[in-house]
């Protein structure tokens, strides 16, 4: 028996595994065997498998964010969490949830307003699961009610590297001091432990949501009104702005609550606006903006800056759309030659820094990957990356887990 037959047999012994194809490469990584547990104790019996072999495991959700980040260095074991895609408990009366990591968002957001409440979760990426919402810590409009996926976690189940599973949180609102191991393993591409299982805080829905929305000019009008509005007295859940086809920008107001006073704020908000808004007949796309084969970027800056930063973006040719009232965009670069994408994106990045934030390619064809460095640098230089770095060691002292995928090679 090869070293390969012995791995793929031991790994089958706790769930059903199969020979990678070419659709389970990630990104452009070629996978060995694809495992698919149905329960955490299945997936602390690959893990240690995988661990007894010297096998490097990526976990995968649902699939959709393959792509993101930095192709990993290896892959011989894609852990797909697919089959658990259950809501395994909604106390509607302590207004938490918790699922599986394969559960969709979409599912879990129905069967929670089954109740009349709501994860306050946006769908940016259609299809996606609970686990790799978490990984790769994606948000969008609503991160100005109540902040991201980050704040509304409460407890997690995280299988480690050597398939020891850990717990951390609980399932109240409030928990004890102590190191906060789910906002650690949120945002870490699967780099850090498999998570299994999470429990997040609901909120209700609200009587009634409006969006109020004006087309602008240029750059400077938007950062004008954005800057208004946030300032004022209306209680906006989110404000947003994105590139419009004439090469403007709009920006629309989200507002929510009871009927009445929904109906107040709007009038209000039409005020701040200007005489050309008016009230939106659907609500607008929460998802990225970037396509298949575009380059996609997260871009930050003090709120004071959203207007420098979306007169960047448009002098490189970037589509933008984004939280504005938080200083959180999502550009898309068109498809270009990468020495020009890379031009791009140094350019927004400088931007970025001297506002006070930062610039990071979230996705992005295998030939601009090659040539700019996706993260960019590391908050605290060359310290924060050796934190990062430790961190990684003891949760992962061998570097099996999606190596090479995040930060600085991690």
């Amino acid at each position: 028996m090869t070293v390969t037959q012995a791995a793929e047999s031991a790994l089958g012994s706790a769930c059903p595994v199969t020979p990678a194809g070419p659709g389970d490469a990630v990104d452009g990584t070629p996978a060995g065997l694809v495992a698919r547990p149905a329960s955490t104790d299945e997936v602390a019996e690959v893990m240690r498998a995988a661990a007894a072999h010297g096998l490097s495991v990526v976990p995968r959700g649902r699939g959709t964010k393959q792509t993101w980040g930095r192709p990993p260095s290896a892959a011989d074991v894609v852990v797909d969490l697919a089959a658990m895609d259950a809501v395994l408990d909604h106390a509607a009366g302590d207004l938490i949830v918790e699922t599986q990591a394969g559960a969709r968002l979409e599912d879990v957001q129905a069967q929670v307003a089954t109740a009349g409440q709501r994860l306050v979760v946006d769908d940016t990426v259609p299809g996606a699961s609970m686990g790799g919402t978490l990984a790769a810590h994606t948000s969008g409009p609503q991160r100005m009610l109540v902040g991201t996926v980050r704040d509304l976690l409460i407890g997690v189940t995280v299988v480690r590297a050597d398939g020891v599973v850990a717990h951390a949180g609980g399932r109240v609102v409030k928990n004890v001091a102590g190191y906060d191991l789910g906002k650690l393993l949120i945002g870490s591409y699967g780099t850090l432990g498999v998570v299994t299982e999470a429990v997040f805080r609901l909120h209700p829905v609200p009587e009634a949501r409006r969006w109020v929305a004006v087309d602008v000019p240029d750059a400077v009008r938007a950062h004008e009104v954005v800057h208004r509005v946030v300032h004022a007295q209306v209680v906006p859940h989110a404000v947003e702005v994105e590139t419009t086809d004439g090469g403007g920008f709009r920006v629309a107001v989200l507002l929510g609550g009871r009927e009445a006073g929904v109906v107040q704020r709007c009038a209000a908000t039409r005020e701040l606006l200007g005489p050309t808004a008016a009230d939106l007949d659907a609500e607008p796309d929460p998802t990225y903006p970037w396509a298949p084969g575009e380059t996609g970027l997260k871009l930050t800056c003090l709120l004071s800056g959203v207007g420098e930063l979306l007169g960047a973006a448009h002098g490189v040719g970037a589509r933008v759309r984004g939280s504005a009232g938080t200083g959180v965009l999502y550009a898309a670069l068109p498809p270009a030659p990468a020495a020009d994408v890379a031009v791009a994106v140094e350019r927004l990045r400088a931007t970025c820094t001297l506002l006070g934030g930062s610039a990071v390619v979230v996705d992005a064809p295998a030939e601009v990957k090659q040539v700019v460095d996706v993260w960019g640098p590391v908050p605290g230089g060359d310290a924060g990356l050796d934190l990062m770095r430790r961190v990684k060691d003891r949760f992962d002292p061998e570097h099996r887990l999606a190596p090479g995928r995040f930060v600085g090679g991690i």
